[in-house]
This record gives structure tokens, sequence and C-alpha cells, in this order.
């Protein structure tokens, strides 16, 4: 596999390059910040992964290791592929990302074109023990503010994947919870899952009409 390219730059987009290595032109796809780094017609080195499939062979390069780490761990989530993980690699440092799934910010990554409340709630959850902040700090606790962020971004992400809107699903939540402020303390994501939709299940028999998806849970 090719770690890294290193050579003059022969072409230069906003979203790949071209580095002349020994005569052969690489076309490396990267991020517009770290393509910055690079000048038209002088030597530029880019740490890179090669992702091989059935019909090709894409190379995707990084500022450093750190960055390429960050991206191939963010490939190991379900429904992120490289160009995904590339994109958030352009919205979000490879630091904010890993302090965004350790304090359970799911909204950081909706931030990014593409990642919705499902895919952020992925990413959390699939990532928790897998990306860790190494920064100065990197040890303390996550802000109080971003705690209940945790459960209610998992626990939205629960609900769209059985059907409800988001806009829907965080108002369901929030009555739930209300109704049993000691559920939101625990942050029992299945507890309040659960409550949230047996919420649901009396307010459509009060109203007469279910707004719950065909499923059966």
């Amino acid at each position: 596999m090719i770690s890294f390219v290193r050579g003059p730059v022969a072409h230069l987009s906003l979203a790949q390059a071209v580095i002349d290595v020994n005569g052969v032109g690489m076309l490396v796809h990267a991020t517009p910040k770290t393509l910055g780094g690079l000048r038209l017609g002088e030597e530029g080195t880019l740490t890179t992964s090669m992702i091989v499939r059935e019909d090709s062979m894409t190379l995707y390069g990084f500022a450093d290791a750190e960055e390429r780490e960050v991206f191939d761990i963010l490939m190991g989530v379900s429904g992120i592929g490289p160009r995904l993980a590339l994109a958030i690699l352009a919205v979000l440092e490879p630091e904010t990302i890993r302090r965004g799934v350790a304090g359970g910010d799911g909204k950081a990554f909706t931030k990014v074109p593409g990642v919705g409340p499902k895919v952020a709630g992925r990413i959390v959850l699939e990532l928790k023990d897998k990306l860790k902040p190494t920064g100065v700090g990197a040890t303390a606790a996550a802000p109080a503010a971003q705690v209940p962020l945790a459960w209610k971004d998992q626990v939205v992400a629960a609900m769209t994947s059985l059907g409800w809107n988001e806009k829907d699903a965080l108002k369901s939540i929030d009555a739930a919870v209300a109704a049993d402020p000691e559920l939101a303390e625990g942050a029992n994501v299945p507890a309040i899952l659960r409550a949230t939709l047996r919420w649901l299940g009396q307010d459509g028999a009060r109203q007469g009409s279910s707004r719950q998806p065909s499923r059966v849970l």
C-alpha cells in the first residue's frame, strides 16, 4: 500500500492534486485545507491512504498521520465511505472530531453536508471507544452542557431509523422526559427510548389517531 507520496505538484485544484513521483502522476484526493499547503510546481508531501475497490484504486491524502488515522476510523462507521469521511475532515479538525465523539456531541457532525442526525448518532455510538481526545485537557470530563446531547442524539437517531422525523422525535422525547425527569438524570438511552414510544402511544390514543409507523417493536 502507498503510505505517502512526495514530489513536484503537477496539478492542483480544490479537491485533488497530482504529484509527480519519479515521472508518474499520482492523483490524490484531499480536503481544501490540506491542498492549500501545496504549491503548483513545488515539491509536496502527502500522507496517504489507498482505498481498493473491484474497479478502482483511489488515493486520499492528508496533512499528517493523525488526519489519516481519524479518516480510517471514520470509515469503520456503518454507512460512511471514504468521500464522506473526507468531507467530515474538511469541516472538522481531527481533535474536534475526537472531542465530539468523547462528549457525545452528535450535533457537531451535522454541520457536515450529507451527515444527518441518524449518521451523527451512529458516529458517536460506534466510535466512543475508538476515538479519544489527544490534546491538552483530553482527560477532563466533558462539559456538563454536552452530557444531555449524548443520550438525546442517540434516542433521536434510533427514532428516525424507526420512521419518525427529527422534529417529532425531539418533541416526543422532551414530552416523555418532562413527564418523568429522572429519565434524563440517568441518561439511560434504552429506557428513554421506551418511555418516548410509550408516550407516543398514549398521545396517539388521546388524539384518536396513531402517529406510530406500522412497525411493531
